[in-house]
């Protein structure tokens, strides 16, 4: 398993942005597709992003396309979520996570917890005013 790390986490006004990263060690990290997945309080944590390994496709929730770009670095060993346009229902911990599967051709359906197998231990983003 990888061991990942998320950071960048914070107070946000409405309509501002943020850029939470995830940090990789372990195994060759760059070999796998990474996810973004987010908790809000009182709900069950839900997919938000994910990003090939190579980091040539992407897929995200339909809600959030257009606001969160997800991309990596394998140089440097991290993955990194920008959001912009927060809103108060983005309020989540967020987490990011490394697939099961090396060098997965498509990352489109990989949105579900089941398919990863290293998590971080999620960074708190609190959007209000």
């Amino acid at each position: 398993q990888l061991q990942l790390v998320e950071s960048g986490g914070a107070l946000v006004q409405p309509g501002g942005s943020l850029t939470l990263s995830c940090a990789a060690s372990g195994r060759s990290s760059g070999d796998y597709a990474m996810g973004w997945f987010r908790r809000a309080p009182g709900k069950e944590r839900e997919f938000v992003g994910v990003i090939s390994w190579s980091g040539s496709n992407t897929d995200y929730a339909d809600s959030l396309k257009g606001r969160f770009t997800i991309s990596r670095d394998n140089a440097k060993n991290t993955v990194s979520l920008q959001m912009n346009s927060l809103k108060p229902e983005d309020t989540a911990v967020y987490y990011c996570a490394a697939d099961k599967i090396p060098r997965r051709a498509l990352v489109t359906g990989l949105q579900y917890s089941f398919q990863y197998d290293s998590w971080g231990q999620g960074t708190q983003v609190t959007v209000s005013s």
